[in-house]
């Protein structure tokens, strides 16, 4: 219990509570994200880090309200030399004659003067590794690391997830030293000594999670499909048009998976508009004509309903029945629904997280489809599977992602890919412009309202205080209607409004009643208006490379010519890729390489995604070392007897 720790009460556990630290484990492997290196100098002209004795009482003068300035002397060698530092009239009574401190700062030797960045309350005597961690308003590093030495010498229980036989070969250190020295190094080797020992266990951990997971499944029967493709390939062949040869593909890995007696776990993944959603509704058409119903996950209620419209369009020849499932919903409709689907008279049920609550019962559940999401499907298997099911599952991604990196990230799953996007759709011209080119902006937007099309423009915030650069989406709205003279129709999108509001907007805007649409990236995931010809994004620096190419997917839906608009004035090599290229697999290496993967994943990731000290782009050596290793420790059993990792299986059993 974090209680049990010196120096945490209910007000630190509170704070800690906040960086998700919730037990002793989590804060002893709440890592340093960088040191702040202090390096003794002798007394010099230019930057200094150095030891003295406070010889002078400090004396501190407010030249405003919230900006002070304190001076004193101190001895340092031989010399007394005078003391300058802003805004630390707080540490005035703790620099008492005789005190020795740290002075860091810059040393004006003609005036006598140290203008000091910080003081340090202990003598320098050798090179100070001070680890700085991601915090919270109310806790400082210092503060944090006391807490975590102060647990680490409660002597908890630390589990060592390195197999013996690989430490040995690997020479690593063990895990107890490996967090006391990253916590407190003494120098840069052992840093590095202490990192690379925790990284690779992490991901070890991480990777035998997955080979076990994929190792299992190939055993697990699935359900059985016995069904020809005939009524299947008559479906395709009669589309109001031709799949693309990487649709077919992914169509032929997915009805063999659903023919096949083991179970599905399969991700699709396909750039933005290659056309996702007609291949898995090709495996859904399969899976009812042998008598399943399928469920369709979506991560916003905008895109449920817009698949719903969508799939209810495609389906209209058949007797193929369709409900959709959202929070909100009167309970009557809601009520009707459910009943209907534990009966057995709805095909494919398609919702939000409100088809994963506990009452929605299927009647013979076969086949799950979760959209645009990442590694949430082994929590949403076992809820599945207490639904009384052992379904086959599909996912689908818009966020390409490099192979190499899919293989192994993904290595549970088998992937499919597609990346040519359907004929008779143009490229979309992308443009970089900065804040003194607005009229050009506003000039080309006018034109595109007059051929009669429609415009998304993004901000990254709802709202703007005046001193900030940001251009909020409330704000955008007023000068875009005073730049239009309210002539023309804007309305506003973002996550905070109700979901009847968001509806109401996004069905108002597809029937052309509001003619530019001012959005936070609410509009990321698959909102699809082929009307919509124009995406304008302003402060582009502020989003990632694979959000601001999602972004720009939601134009080009159609053979209309479209173009994206980057608004920035801090141009960089990353915005410059999105003018170059519309290939997102190439884009996403680009983002792998610039971002790394927190970017690409967002931050909406399961637990599984997310690394305490690992990268998976610049650790990529240390990644497939680790899939390596655990393939062979599973292959060889290596694990049996290993508790720790008999607890992990556990785990895994459960979701599997």
């Amino acid at each position: 219990m974090l209680d049990d720790v010196k120096g945490i009460g209910p007000k630190k556990e509170e704070l800690l509570n906040k960086l998700h630290i919730n037990s002793v484990d989590d804060l002893i492997n709440y890592y340093p994200f960088r040191y702040n290196i202090i390096k003794r100098t002798k007394l010099e002209n230019g930057p200094v880090a150095i030891s003295g004795i406070v010889e002078s009482m400090p004396v501190a003068s407010y030249i405003k309200k919230n900006f002070n300035k304190m001076t004193f002397r101190v001895q340092i060698d031989n010399y007394l030399v005078n003391i300058v530092i802003f805004n630390r009239a707080f540490m005035k009574n703790s620099l008492k004659r005789g005190k020795t401190i740290t002075v860091i700062g810059n040393y004006d030797e003609r005036h006598n003067v140290i203008t000091a960045d910080d003081i340090k309350f202990m003598e320098l005597k050798e090179d100070v590794y001070e680890p700085i961690y991601h915090l919270t308003t109310g806790i400082s590093s210092k503060i944090l690391n006391n807490l975590i030495n102060s647990a680490l010498e409660t002597k908890p229980e630390i589990i060592d997830y390195i197999p013996g036989y690989l430490k040995e070969e690997y020479n690593f250190l063990d895990k107890e030293t490996s967090l006391k020295m990253v916590h407190n190094p003494k120098d840069l080797k052992s840093i590095k000594d202490a990192v690379l020992r925790l990284k690779y266990e992490e991901l070890f951990k991480f990777m035998f999670k997955i080979n076990y997971l994929k190792n299992n499944r190939i055993s697990k029967k699935g359900l059985e499909r016995n069904l020809p493709f005939d009524e299947v390939n008559k479906f395709i062949s009669e589309l109001p048009f031709e799949l693309t040869d990487d649709q077919k593909k992914a169509c032929e890995d997915i009805l063999d998976d659903l023919r096949s007696p083991n179970r599905m776990n399969r991700l699709l993944l396909g750039d933005v508009g290659s056309g996702k959603t007609i291949v898995s509704v090709i495996g859904i058409f399969y899976n009812y004509l042998n008598n399943y119903q399928s469920a369709l996950l979506a991560p916003t209620e905008i895109l449920a309903t817009q698949h719903y419209n969508n799939i209810i369009n495609i389906f209209k020849k058949y007797d193929v029945k369709v409900a959709l499932l959202k929070g909100g919903m009167p309970k009557k409709d809601r009520k009707e629904i459910i009943d209907s689907l534990q009966k057995g008279e709805i095909d494919l049920l398609i919702g939000t997280h409100a088809v994963l609550e506990e009452d929605v019962i299927f009647k013979n559940l076969g086949l799950v489809i979760t959209d645009e999401q990442h590694r949430f499907g082994v929590n949403q298997r076992s809820i599945f599977q207490n639904k009384g099911t052992l379904c086959d599952i599909l996912y689908m991604s818009a966020t390409p992602i490099p192979r190499t990196y899919a293989l192994t990230i993904y290595g549970d799953m088998d992937i499919s890919m597609i990346k040519v996007k359907p004929s008779g759709r143009k490229e979309i011209k992308t443009s970089l412009y900065s804040f003194d080119d607005i009229k050009l902006v506003l000039g080309e937007m006018l034109d595109e309202i007059k051929k009669g099309h429609q415009i998304y423009i993004v901000a990254p915030m709802i709202e703007t205080d005046e001193e900030s650069e940001l251009q909020g989406v409330k704000k955008l709205k007023t000068k875009i209607d005073e730049a239009y003279n309210k002539k023309i129709k804007t309305e506003i999108l973002h996550g905070k409004l109700k979901n009847a509001d968001k509806t109401k907007i996004m069905n108002d805007f597809k029937d052309n009643k509001i003619k530019i649409l001012i959005s936070t990236t609410v509009i990321e995931v698959g909102v699809d208006v082929s009307n919509a010809t124009m995406m304008v994004i302003f402060n582009a620096e502020r989003f990632g490379l694979a959000t601001l190419h999602q972004l720009r997917g939601r134009i080009g839906r159609n053979s209309i010519e479209s173009k994206c608009i980057l608004i920035s004035d801090k141009s960089s090599d990353r915005l410059k890729v999105l003018t170059e290229s519309n290939d997102g697999f190439y884009i996403s290496e680009m983002d792998f390489k610039m971002r790394g993967e927190g970017d690409l994943f967002g931050t909406q990731q399961s637990g599984d995604m997310v690394f305490k000290i690992a990268n998976i782009t610049t650790d990529v050596k240390i990644l497939t070392q680790a899939n390596i290793d655990s393939k062979k420790f599973i292959e060889d059993r290596l694990y049996e007897g290993n508790n720790c990792y008999l607890n992990i299986i556990d785990k895994l059993n459960l979701l599997d």
